[in-house]
């Protein structure tokens, strides 16, 4: 089986499972399917874009890398498994350091805020980017992969969990109190990563982890709640709560200075 069926395979998996405890034991209200729809067609379009742009995939890029023997962990001695967690842990990081990039430099703010106009927060809301992120996000990993030397297992496992914790922390899930808190001491949770779409002033440059919530606290980026009670807590872009664009809006969106 290929890396891409079974990174499709988990991809599908976490979308059904999440979305049915989401289902179950939701946060607030479901959005309906056309806020679905939007962001699904999102992640298709993007899919496609990307494959289109980038003719090699992010596993050859790490096989290139290690036949040539390039990179700085081929300069350290490691058993296999802890390359891989060494890679997925780098990798991991290089996502969170991205992440805040795409916050703080104007023009990738541009792409990024297609994601925060998303005014509920739903399992699609992990994959509602817009395409030229998702081919910018590629370039970025397919650099680090090459300075870095990530391994070819490495870089199919943490797609894997990235893809899969995406879509977790977007969830429309209430967790237990005593579970989010124990969660949080390894990796983002929903109520963690909800605080950073908040369209309170401020809030949404805090908690900028995907998988591992070490980072945040690490580079003191971490908020542990709103400053309003989180049943009340508006979601989306400061000032536009409550918008939610059309598809073809959404792809113009970066180019319009509003």
């Amino acid at each position: 089986m290929s890396a891409t069926l079974v990174r499709l395979l988990c991809f599908v998996g976490a979308l059904l499972l999440f979305g049915a405890l989401e289902y179950r034991w939701p946060w607030r209200p479901e959005p309906g399917w056309r806020h679905k729809s939007i962001n699904l067609g999102m992640i298709a379009l993007g899919s496609i874009g990307t494959r289109l742009a980038i003719p090699i995939s992010l596993i050859e890029v790490a096989i290139l890398v290690r036949r040539h023997g390039l990179g700085l962990l081929h300069l350290v001695t490691l058993p296999g498994i802890l390359l891989i967690i060494a890679g997925v842990v780098l990798l991991d990081l290089i996502i969170y350091g991205q992440h805040m990039a795409f916050h703080y430099t104007p023009v990738l703010w541009r792409l990024h805020r297609v994601h925060h106009t998303d005014p509920s927060l739903d399992v699609t809301t992990g994959v509602r980017f817009h395409p030229l992120e998702i081919i910018v996000s590629t370039i970025v990993k397919g650099v680090a992969i090459l300075l870095l030397g990530i391994t070819p297992m490495a870089v199919a496992v943490f797609e894997v969990i990235l893809n899969v914790s995406s879509v977790f922390n977007h969830a429309n899930l209430r967790l237990p109190d005593f579970l989010e808190r124990l969660l949080r001491l390894l990796i983002v949770t929903p109520g963690m990563h909800r605080v950073h779409h908040s369209a309170v002033d401020g809030e949404l440059n805090h908690n900028f982890g995907f998988n591992l919530s070490w980072w945040d606290r690490l580079f003191r980026t971490y908020l542990g709640r709103s400053r309003v009670p989180e049943a009340g807590m508006p979601v989306g872009l400061p000032g536009r709560v409550g918008d939610n664009p059309g598809f073809a809006a959404l792809l113009l969106l970066p180019f319009r200075r509003s």
